[in-house]
């Protein structure tokens, strides 16, 4: 297991030279919850345990009161989990020869409940999968579709509609290599899949369909012996364009042993009452997201997912924030939650709102932390809430009056704002924002935000050695902070518009969690 550099040493480089005590106590928290003890803190594990106890204790220390279940700060969260533990996956040709394909690196089953223990079955490229592509043409076949994630192209919905219609016993899809915002990255942390007890993890029912994922660089083993070239599609897929379908000579076969269970994992509501008691029932909620991935596949020979900046770092800001009160409140009473199971769908969240500690129609506002990375100056944020509530005015306004600019979401098709817990709260009208470190395009800010995207993200080396621009920090909390203060004590509650008022964002598969 590798060694968490020292935070003296961490204090000691020029990017992170002479923060102030406040940064100081911030960086100190998110070392302590992101370090290896913590075991990455996967929802439901022994590490996220320790995780929840350490940061309850912060709660309790800062004189918050119990608002979880049962006058306690916890509430738990009811899971189930659905594991592919093994698999084996080859192409087969005519001759007999196969070529595998690795597991989590080439390809990873989608897990589900229902998916089969064995497939083989002749493969068909379809292109990108549209009812006009796939036609009749995938009756006892496995389906091999480039799935763009940009516009104008089959959404992943429309491809497995047009497959079952056309009969196909499978597909395989093609990341979107061409996708530069986000490109795909390899290999997966695993395969798994978790949903509320109770609810179902079928591959995409109704109907099934066996569902996998595919490296860009294995489509050349896809379609060997067929005269095509994996070089050339994947090219005309990066520019959009149109794509021959064609039969494959070989066949895929895949023997796949999976697991399912039952658990628990907890989160932490505290509450800092309010002074005003005609704003009693208008809580202003702050949330972040405790747990991380856990341990998954190794990367550059280090297994262990840490987490820090997804999301330690702002779990650690709001216990900072608590510290920081010591139990003097704002007018509003401010509700401190402290999330589980984000990374496995928002499950965390999405379970306080089916069984919500206070009445949620008195929720006011949310104010979310996640997707903040401080690796550059902070000039300008991104804002996920802008225009959709007053809660994202009141941000706008206190931003621009510490000369931060605020932005509308640049890459829409990335699907952001759908992927962090402030959404299911604007989903039932609850205003709410989040915010992301903007950067211009072909920027050095740009570069570092890709090079960390790529090496970083939901990888093992989301750790504390990232160099983080603890200036940036700075500022951010100074602005959190300040936000806190004026949503909380403003005269007016936030309002929001109605969801039907709002341009929907295209439903595009994000990657995977």
């Amino acid at each position: 297991m590798r060694q968490i550099i020292p935070l003296i040493a961490l204090l000691s480089t020029p990017a992170l030279a002479k923060p102030d005590a406040d940064t100081r106590a911030w960086l100190a928290r998110t070392a302590e919850l992101s370090s290896d003890a913590m075991e990455g803190r996967d929802a439901g594990s022994p590490g996220h345990a320790r995780a929840i106890a350490l940061v309850e204790g912060w709660l309790k220390a800062a004189k918050l009161q119990p608002a979880g279940e049962a006058g306690t700060f916890r509430q738990t969260v009811k899971l189930h989990e659905v594991a592919v533990t093994t698999a084996q996956m080859q192409v087969v040709q005519p001759d007999g020869s196969a070529a595998p394909l690795r597991f989590l690196h080439d390809i990873t089953p989608r897990p589900a409940t229902d998916l089969p223990a064995t497939l083989s079955a002749p493969m068909r490229f379809g292109g990108y999968c549209s009812r006009t592509e796939v036609g009749y043409t995938m009756e006892g076949k496995i389906a091999v579709c480039y799935r763009s994630r940009r516009t104008g192209r089959a959404l992943p919905a429309e491809q497995l509609a047009a497959l079952k219609e056309a009969r196909a016993v499978g597909l395989l899809y093609i990341d979107d290599v061409g996708f530069t915002q986000e490109p795909p990255r390899w290999p997966d942390a695993y395969a798994r899949a978790v949903a509320h007890e109770g609810n179902p993890l079928a591959a995409n029912a109704p109907g099934g369909l066996p569902t996998f994922r595919v490296n860009g660089a294995a489509l050349e083993t896809l379609i060997a012996g067929s005269g095509r070239l994996a070089s050339v599609i994947l090219t005309e897929a990066t520019y959009h364009r149109d794509l021959e379908s064609f039969d494959l000579p070989g066949r895929f076969e895949a023997k796949l042993t999976t697991a399912q269970r039952s658990f628990a994992s907890q989160q932490l509501l505290g509450l800092l009452p309010g002074t005003d008691k005609a704003k009693a029932q208008e809580y202003l909620l702050l949330g972040a997201h405790i747990d991380g991935y856990g341990f998954g596949e190794p990367v550059n020979g280090d297994g262990l997912y840490n987490g820090t900046l997804d999301d330690a770092g702002y779990v650690a800001l709001l216990s900072q924030l608590a510290a920081r009160r010591k139990g003097k409140g704002y007018a509003r009473p401010v509700l401190f939650a402290v999330w589980t199971a984000e990374e496995k769908g928002l499950l965390g969240a999405r379970w306080w709102l089916d069984h919500p500690t206070v009445p949620k129609e008195q929720l006011a506002g949310v104010i979310n932390l996640d997707q903040l990375r401080p690796l550059f100056p902070l000039k300008a944020l991104t804002l996920h809430g802008l225009g959709m509530n007053s809660l994202a005015g009141t941000a706008k306004a206190v931003a621009e009056g510490l000369k931060i600019e605020v932005r509308p979401d640049r890459e829409p098709l990335r699907n952001l704002i759908r992927r962090v817990d402030s959404w299911p709260f604007m989903a039932e009208g609850i205003p709410a924002v989040n915010f992301i470190f903007a950067y211009n395009p072909r920027s050095p800010e740009e570069a570092i935000y890709r090079d960390w995207y790529m090496r970083r993200y939901h990888r093992p080396q989301d750790d504390m050695t990232t160099p983080m621009d603890l200036d940036a920090a700075r500022d951010f909390n100074r602005f959190f902070y300040a936000l806190v203060e004026t949503a909380a004590n403003a005269a007016e509650r936030p309002t929001a518009k109605p969801m039907l008022e709002l341009v929907p964002v295209p439903l595009l598969t994000p990657p995977p969690r």
